[in-house]
């Protein structure tokens, strides 16, 4: 008898812990998110640039801080920063475009308010930015970086 538990009990055990990996992921994707809105509310309050250049401006402020988080507490990844940054800034240079393309069409001949719009535009970006670190920018020994314990 070898002590294995049957396929349905691992697979729902890896289905929750990648689900709580997800839920690390958005928590702590909320600081990153908090600094991107600080800089998009500053410069579009203050009357510095429009909401499209401001949410820019602000998606590359909260970038910054999530690759850390990324790097160091979600994934505790050990590979060096030239390659996970690289890796980590393509998968949020190609999240920037969706950001600028929706934040453009929502707040422009969609009327939306800024900040409603930019919430579902955050939304909307969490789940690629997950799959893009988890299964490229992070990814060990190829295999997608596993969920945290």
């Amino acid at each position: 008898m070898s002590g294995a538990l049957p396929q349905g009990v691992t697979t729902r055990a890896a289905l929750l812990a990648r689900a709580r990996h997800i839920l690390l992921f958005a928590a702590l994707g909320a600081l990153g998110t908090l600094a991107h809105y600080a800089v998009l509310i500053g410069l579009v309050q203050g009357g510095l640039t429009g909401p499209v250049l401001g949410s820019t401006a602000g998606f590359l402020t909260g970038g910054l801080v999530n690759y850390q988080l990324s790097r160091r507490v979600i994934f505790r990844s050990s590979k060096g920063h030239v390659e996970a940054a690289g890796k980590f800034f393509t998968v949020a240079g190609l999240g920037l475009v969706i950001n600028a393309a929706l934040m453009a069409l929502l707040t422009g001949p969609l009327g939306a308010p800024y900040l409603p719009a930019q919430i579902l535009v955050t939304g909307l970006l969490v789940l690629w930015h997950y799959a893009g670190n988890a299964i490229w920018t992070f990814r060990e020994s190829g295999r997608a970086a596993p969920p945290s314990s």
